[in-house]
């Protein structure tokens, strides 16, 4: 895997996937930024969730779930000093179908914690204290 970014002035960066996509990151104001994209930080953060979000997804479906929708809701903690590494996250998981059952919901959250989810393995492993949640919204006919 290899991605690269360019320094585009300030504190504006451009990031460049491996496959191709682009994304911008910025800082704040207060930091010599222009708030044009996401921080680093977050986007270290959205990636976990996209992770987590695809691997409960993929999992449900491979399960016959009705699932519908699938939001992931994440919650960090980062270290008052520096370097302000994430020292908890939590994930709190939304999934919506008709007729789901909880213990396949159950289920997928775990094994994306537990074996499937790279970037939440990695995290753990370097110390952050990752927890997960999900509720079940049942959709009307």
């Amino acid at each position: 895997m290899k991605a690269r970014v360019q320094w585009a002035g300030e504190a504006l960066f451009l990031g460049e996937s491996g496959s191709g996509h682009a994304v911008v990151m910025d800082g704040p104001p207060e930091n010599g930024g222009r708030n044009l994209g996401v921080r680093p930080m977050e986007m270290l953060l959205i990636g976990l969730g996209g992770c987590s979000n695809f691997d409960v997804v993929s999992i449900l479906k491979k399960s016959r779930q009705p699932v519908e929708s699938c939001e992931a809701f994440l919650e960090a903690e980062r270290a008052s000093e520096d370097p302000k590494v994430f020292t908890k996250i939590h994930l709190h998981f939304v999934v919506k179908g008709r007729g789901l059952k909880e213990a396949q919901v159950k289920r997928a959250v775990e094994l994306s914690a537990e074996k499937y989810c790279s970037a939440s393995i990695m995290l753990g492993r370097a110390g952050v204290e990752i927890s997960h949640d999900y509720e079940i919204v049942e959709l009307g006919a």
